[in-house]
């Protein structure tokens, strides 16, 4: 390979933010060529686009590339049943979009932000306080998928960060903050402690050896 393109098909524009570990694990797993990464956004779509085979389907046509991740959070469901949801879509697109183009399922436990609580320094810069000393309560990495809203959890701690009062937090925008965050962090290896995260690597490897071979 002389690049890598790989496109991403989220439930929602602030999963996007998967586009950072998802380069981090690629580059790990020995892709040293460019890689160039897409999120799909559809919201441009005169009428929304639902379904979650409709959305891998636009996504292809508009963003081409070599591999294709697709995203479902687990939320109450269990992981294997959100990736048989996935294969079960895929099944059901024409073959000849994947005779040579693998997909890998990317399901965090239970959504994408349990995936960004784990570095506090990351965070406190996210909150564009680097410095600052209050405590965020964080949970230790082997708990994050066992959070029932690991989203409300990083709200509160990029909140936290902050370190300024509830009337000066109004024009405070989380999500932003959340993207940031994403890019910021530069080693997402401590995520090898929970279990969807190692699923999505030992997967990755596989649709890597595909491509390789």
């Amino acid at each position: 390979m002389s690049s890598l393109r790989f496109t991403l098909v989220t439930d929602g524009p602030s999963d996007a933010a998967l586009l950072h570990p998802l380069k981090w694990l690629l580059q790990s797993n020995g892709v040293d060529d460019p890689i160039e990464s897409a999120w799909a956004d559809l919201r441009a779509f005169p009428q929304p686009i639902n379904g979650l085979e409709r959305k891998i389907r636009a996504a292809l046509e508009l963003y081409p590339c070599d591999l294709v991740f697709v995203h479902r959070d687990a939320e109450r469901e269990s992981r294997l049943t959100r990736v048989d949801e996935i294969r079960s879509a895929i099944q059901r697109i024409a073959s000849d979009f994947f005779a040579r183009r693998p997909y890998v399922c990317v399901v965090p436990v239970r959504m994408t932000e349990a995936w960004l609580l784990f570095d506090e320094g990351a965070i406190r810069q996210a909150a564009g306080n680097p410095k600052g000393t209050t405590p965020l309560g964080l949970p230790p990495i082997s708990k994050v998928e066992d959070l029932p809203d690991p989203k409300a959890v990083l709200n509160e701690a990029l909140r936290l960060a902050t370190d300024k009062p509830p009337r000066r937090l109004r024009k405070f925008r989380t999500g932003q903050a959340i993207q940031r965050l994403a890019e910021l962090i530069q080693d997402y290896s401590p995520l090898r402690r929970a279990a969807a995260f190692q699923s999505l690597e030992h997967e990755l490897k596989g649709a890597l050896d595909n491509l390789r071979g």
